[in-house]
């Protein structure tokens, strides 16, 4: 079977529920969900230049929410651990050239590429994460997130998932993208390649996201663009009951060669005064 094929009988079955009782249906599911454990295949495209557009292949989402009506309950057993779950965890890390940490979790289904460290932290299902990135302690990388090659989520990082509806944009993170603690970044977001977000910043697809660094503000809203620094900020905003502050997201500046390298990243918040 190819993926064309695949895709065809995974998306009648997601329009006609009835299919799943179909044998070659359900390998279908099982087989796209494997594609996406394995790296071969994954929910969104990356662009050939890097000015282009991500694609978003919605049947192979459409597969993992289909998938979850294939599974049933069941207990799962990681050494002293015991989990009550549909989705096993992901194992053969070693094999996989990657490194995670007690009590990190992969749950099947999400694609973790040679390289990278996983500190005790969340991947869910339909996820990847490229070479060399770190997830640190108490991170989260929600269903369908694509996360790019060294990229560095900082401590308690919130990437939300994106998994209905299917055509729906995933939360991506490009490559070499630097997101401070306790960020929370959901609803669809694309932060740029190399750019670095401050601690506590929230974008969210309504979010404001202000470039401050002109003699005018320029607005983006669900794209943080390339190499931006970004803190958290606040805008005056007049309801019925007066007039209040708004969280949004200030652009202060660009990264400079001098800060290509993760292992200096944090100077390009400092050059800033921003808070790792």
């Amino acid at each position: 079977m190819t993926h064309s094929d695949d895709q065809s009988l995974v998306h009648a079955a997601y329009e006609d529920r009835s299919r799943l009782t179909d044998r070659a249906t359900v390998d279908a599911i099982e087989r796209t969900v494997a594609g996406l454990d394995s790296g071969a295949l994954r929910v969104a495209t990356p662009p050939e230049d890097a000015d282009g557009e991500w694609t978003v292949n919605a049947w192979v989402k459409e597969a993992v929410l289909l998938y979850f009506g294939l599974k049933g309950m069941a207990t799962i057993e990681a050494g002293p651990f015991e989990f009550h779950d549909k989705i096993p965890l992901k194992k053969r890390h070693a094999d996989a050239g990657v490194r995670v940490v007690p009590p990190a979790v992969l749950r099947y289904g999400a694609h973790v590429e040679r390289g990278a460290v996983l500190m005790p932290s969340y991947v869910n299902i339909g996820a990847r994460v490229g070479a060399g990135s770190m997830v640190d302690t108490w991170a989260t990388v929600g269903s369908c997130a694509q996360i790019g090659q060294n990229v560095h989520l900082s401590g308690g990082v919130g990437i939300g998932g994106v998994l209905e509806p299917p055509g729906a944009t995933p939360v991506i993170i490009e490559d070499g993208a630097f997101i401070g603690s306790r960020c929370i970044v959901v609803e669809g977001v694309r932060v740029g390649r190399e750019a670095v977000l401050g601690a506590g910043v929230v974008v969210a697809g309504s979010t404001r996201i202000i470039d401050v660094t002109g003699d005018a503000p320029v607005e983006h809203r669900g794209f943080v663009p390339p190499r931006s620094v970004v803190i958290p900020g606040s805008v005056p905003k007049a309801f019925p009951a007066g007039t209040y502050h708004v969280p949004v997201a200030l652009i202060i500046g660009r990264r400079t060669a001098s800060t290509d390298k993760k292992t200096s990243l944090n100077q390009a918040l400092r050059d800033f005064g921003v808070q790792v």
